[in-house]
């Protein structure tokens, strides 16, 4: 499918994301936010709101989906990489860093890529493990300019909306509803069957079946209301430089967290893992002091460690010249203080 890519400027200085977010949804379905509560720095600084999807790739329990055509053998890298290709759009060059494809892989999608097989079953819910879309409007909202850009990938054929959608974006009414817990928080284990699940973990480890475990329960909350307020009540809590909140219709995805998985720009790859791991005191000088006692602690640097070299190993696979930049680095957050590294690499030829 062809698109030309339109776009319009327009302050931001009245405009909250919230705000805009709210009124879109009121008149699109399935609108997707990606939020930086970093306004200070200009690297950090832009967050954005998708909606109305054209095209979409996804696998659920191992089958390939693409715009309705379904495939049970598949090479996922071939397949995204057709995906993008169909994608065709005649855009001014400032617009096309901001092209507007946005979706998640879950931890069950490694199947795709390694030679690892789950029971598909245990995907009761339904939930692709993977799952990418092409939508056709993107507002950017550049936090450190107060400025907004709103975007049109217009369809061959058709015309731009951008007055519509700037119409509504600068309607005065925004619609919010509350939610309510129900019931008790309750997990799919009791803490007792968790620590057993670490011993048995170390075991392996001590055995060398292993080099590192992630073991994780799952926690369940019942609640009435609106799923957009419980994302609302998280970003008031722990605001990060990363938050997003993906909504599926049948299923919402969001969160927030203090780090990109993976950076890619002008060629060069980066991670930034993050390990090691003090509570924030509330008093600035007992942080300082715990800043130094995180940096000197063995436990916590043998992890950082850890990290680190597994970077280097995943950049190692895509790229050259991997080296570690950054090492050690103390970092605070509004809750904790974290040891942050940065690992870059070069792009090999022919890596996307």
């Amino acid at each position: 499918m062809k698109y030309t890519t339109v776009h319009k400027r327009m302050l931001g200085d009245i405009n909250t994301l919230v705000g805009m977010y709210l009124k879109l949804r009121d008149q699109y379905s399935q609108v997707q936010l990606l939020e930086t509560s970093n306004y200070a720095s200009k690297e950090n600084s832009l967050s954005f709101i998708v909606f109305d999807v054209q095209s979409t790739i996804q696998v659920i329990n191992g089958v390939l989906d693409v715009n309705g055509t379904h495939k049970t053998s598949f090479d996922i890298n071939v397949e995204m990489a057709q995906f993008m290709d169909d994608i065709q759009i005649s855009s001014d060059e400032d617009m096309m860093q901001h092209l507007a494809v946005l979706g998640y892989s879950g931890y069950d999608a490694v199947q795709e890529y390694e030679d690892i097989r789950f029971d598909a079953s245990k995907n009761s819910e339904n939930i692709p493990e993977l799952r990418y879309d092409f939508y056709r409007y993107m507002i950017v909202m550049d936090h450190f300019h107060e400025e907004i850009f709103v975007i049109d990938n217009v369809p061959e054929g058709k015309t731009d909306q951008l007055d519509r959608i700037i119409n509504i974006i600068n309607h005065r009414d925004v619609q919010t509803y509350s939610f309510d817990i129900v019931g008790d928080e309750r997990s799919n284990m009791s803490d007792q069957d968790y620590m057993d699940m670490v011993t048995k973990g170390k075991e392996h480890c001590k055995r060398g079946d292993v080099f590192q475990i992630v073991l994780a329960r799952k926690y369940h909350q019942d609640f009435s209301g609106d799923e957009f307020n419980v994302y609302r009540a998280l970003r008031s809590i722990n605001p990060s430089p990363y938050l997003f909140y993906f909504d599926y219709g049948t299923f919402k995805i969001f969160g927030s967290s203090p780090e990109a998985q993976l950076v890619v720009k002008n060629q060069v790859a980066e991670i930034h893992p993050i390990a090691g791991t003090f509570r924030r005191t509330g008093d600035s000088d007992e942080d300082a002091r715990q800043a130094v006692l995180l940096s000197d602690d063995p436990k916590e640097t043998s992890e950082h460690v850890m990290l680190v070299d597994l970077a280097r190993n995943d950049l190692s696979k895509n790229t050259d010249h991997v080296e570690v930049e950054v090492y050690k680095e103390i970092q605070f957050f509004s809750h904790v203080i974290h040891l942050v590294s940065k690992v870059t690499g070069k792009l090999k030829e022919g890596s996307t």
